[in-house]
C-alpha cells in the first residue's frame, strides 16, 4: 500500500465513478481499477461495492477512506513542514536602517548567491545591533560600524540625498542646497524610506509631505508633481528625471555610510555572504552614483 492508493481511493470517493477519478488524477481507467483491486488485496477485504459504472464505498471502504483522509492530511502538512523548512535555509533574515543599502545587498548576493533569499525588516539603528548581538538576525545593515567582539562589520555602501526641484523653482538655480533652505516648502516623500524619514522630520519641522506608499504610484506623481522630492544616488533608483533639477545638500547629515554586521557565529550561508561583501562591496560602488526620486 502506497500513498498513491489512498489518494486513489479518495478520488473514487468524491467522484463517484472509476472513470471520472481517473480522469482528476490523469491516470488511465482500467490503470485505476487495477490499482484498487490490488489495494483491496493487500487490505484482504472489499472496499468498493460495484454497480454498473458506478461504484460505491460499502462500510470497510469507509472505515478505510477515514484513515485515508487522515494519512493524506499529514502527509500533506508533512509536505508544508519540509518547504518551510527548506525555505529558511536558503532565506537569511535581515534587518535594515533604510531600503537603498538592502538593495544593494539584494543585489550583490543574487550575483554571488542566486538560490538565496533575503527576507527583510526595516528596523531602527538600535534594534539593528541588538538582534545581530542577540542573534534575532543573520545579517544587519546599519548607519555606523559596530565595534562589538562578537560582531563582523565591513563597508556596504554611501549614499548622500539631494532635493530633486521642479524646473522654473526659484531653487532650481542653486548650486547647493540645506535642510534650512527647504525647511517650509511641501515635499513628494515615499513611505519606506527607514531613518531618512525621522532626519526629515528633525530636520525639517515646517515642511509638509505628502507620503506614498506604493511605489509605481510614486513614481508616477514624481514625474508630474510640482512638489519638491528627495533624490538619492544609489546605483539601483538610477535614471533621468524630466523637467527637475537636482540639487545637493550641503548638511553632514544628508551624506551616510552604511555597514553590514553579521555575528561571527552566524550560519554558514550568513558568512558566506558577508564575505563576499565584504570582497567585493567597495570595488562594486565605485562610480556608481546616480540620481532618482527616493
Amino acid at each position: 500500500m502506497d500513498i498513491e492508493q489512498l489518494r486513489q481511493l479518495q478520488a473514487v470517493a468524491d467522484r463517484g465513478t472509476v472513470s471520472a477519478a481517473a480522469e482528476s488524477l490523469h491516470i488511465s481507467q482500467p490503470a485505476l481499477s487495477r490499482s484498487l483491486a490490488r489495494l483491496e488485496r493487500e487490505l484482504g477485504c472489499a472496499l468498493l461495492d460495484r454497480s454498473g459504472r458506478r461504484i460505491a464505498l460499502n462500510h470497510a471502504g469507509k472505515t478505510a477512506l477515514e484513515y485515508a483522509r487522515s494519512i493524506l492530511h499529514e502527509e500533506r502538512l508533512m509536505r508544508i513542514a519540509l518547504s518551510d523548512l527548506a525555505n529558511r535555509a536558503r532565506s537569511l533574515t535581515v534587518g535594515t536602517v533604510a531600503p537603498a543599502p538592502l538593495w544593494r545587498l539584494t543585489a550583490l548576493s543574487v550575483e554571488r548567491f542566486p538560490e538565496r533569499m533575503l527576507s527583510s525588516r526595516t528596523m531602527r539603528q538600535q534594534d539593528v545591533e541588538r538582534e545581530v548581538i542577540d542573534r534575532g538576525l543573520d545579517l544587519g545593515i546599519s548607519r555606523k560600524p559596530l565595534h562589538y567582539p562578537a560582531v563582523r562589520c565591513c563597508r556596504l555602501m554611501d549614499e548622500d540625498l539631494a532635493v530633486s526641484v521642479p524646473n522654473g523653482h526659484p531653487l532650481a538655480s542653486r548650486d547647493s542646497l540645506t535642510f534650512a533652505d527647504v525647511d517650509g516648502e511641501d515635499f513628494l516623500l515615499f513611505g519606506n524610506i527607514g531613518f531618512w524619514r525621522g532626519l526629515v522630520d528633525e530636520k525639517m519641522p515646517h515642511s509638509d509631505f505628502l507620503v506614498q506608499e506604493d511605489r509605481v504610484v510614486f513614481e508616477q506623481l514624481s514625474l508630474t508633481s510640482p512638489l519638491l522630492g528627495f533624490v538619492t544616488n544609489a546605483a539601483y533608483l538610477a535614471g533621468e528625471m524630466s523637467g527637475r533639477t537636482v540639487v545637493p545638500l550641503e548638511d553632514a547629515e544628508a551624506h551616510v555610510s552604511f555597514y553590514l554586521l553579521a555575528h561571527r557565529e552566524a550560519s554558514k550561508q550568513a558568512l558566506e555572504l558577508f564575505d563576499w561583501i565584504e570582497a567585493h562591496a567597495d570595488a562594486k560602488e565605485n562610480g556608481e552614483h546616480h540620481g532618482k526620486e527616493s
